[in-house]
């Protein structure tokens, strides 16, 4: 398939995990490829592992600074002549017992996981609607259930499933898309370093954990490509759970 032969793709967190998989998952269907990330390292890595063909341009951002965000956005713009496709991937999670959950912890969650979706949602929408692209936004299981230990993750991903859904809405006219994807466990160095907190009530922790296996980047990524592309046309405003049933009872 090339699904994204002329297009242009902006992708964040794309030095591992879930951004990565986007990347090459987008690069193979003949996207153009905006990548960015804090680690210049881990986006080095990336870029190699695209095809030999793919056009991409990589830069070090700090999603959580609004500046930069926007600056970025008219970076991409001013390379490629446009924009298509907005996939806002960074994001950190924690686990901890309420309690123990610091101001500053707090805060960066919500800097990193929800005000970086919206600094980069409200500085692309402009060449989004001149362009009729589209816009994922990460969101988790998490964003749909409650989970014990997890209430910091919970919120900033609730977050972003409602700030997506609105957005749909208010963009429906103009001819943007906007959907967010809901993944439970994947096989990513994020969830290699969660850490669980001690004293858990293992009964109420298994409330967070899928039916089955879980799942890989790749997997995720394919769920992007496909709501990022034309096939999707008529798909706007929906939190797609990919859980292994996690959040099916």
């Amino acid at each position: 398939m090339a699904r994204f032969t002329g297009k242009v793709a902006f992708v964040t967190g794309a030095a591992s995990g879930i951004g990565r998989a986007t990347a090459i998952r987008l690069a193979r269907e003949e996207a153009q490829l905006f990548l960015a990330d804090i680690d210049t390292r881990g986006l080095a890595q990336t870029v190699s592992e695209l095809p030999e063909d793919t056009t991409v341009h990589t830069v070090h951002l700090d999603v959580t600074d609004s500046q930069s965000c926007a600056d970025k956005i008219e970076e991409c713009v001013t390379t490629f002549g446009k924009l298509d496709v907005l996939c806002n991937i960074a994001g950190i999670a924690m686990c901890k017992h309420l309690t123990d959950i610091t101001d500053v912890e707090w805060q960066r969650m919500m800097n990193i996981n929800i005000n970086s979706v919206f600094f980069l949602c409200r500085a692309a929408m402009p060449h989004l609607i001149k362009s009729n692209g589209n816009i994922i936004n990460m969101a988790s299981s998490a964003g749909l259930e409650g989970q014990a230990y997890n209430s910091a993750y919970c919120a900033t991903k609730a977050a972003v499933v409602m700030f997506s859904k609105s957005l749909a809405i208010e963009y429906s006219k103009q001819g943007v898309r906007v959907n967010s994807v809901c993944p439970g466990m994947v096989k990513t160095p994020l969830t290699e370093q969660f850490n669980i907190p001690e004293d858990v009530d293992e009964q109420l922790l298994m409330k967070m954990f899928p039916l089955v296996d879980g799942a890989e980047p790749e997997e995720i990524a394919a769920s992007i490509a496909y709501l990022a592309s034309d096939e999707a046309r008529f798909v706007t405003g929906i939190a797609f759970p990919i859980d292994g049933a996690q959040t099916a009872g």
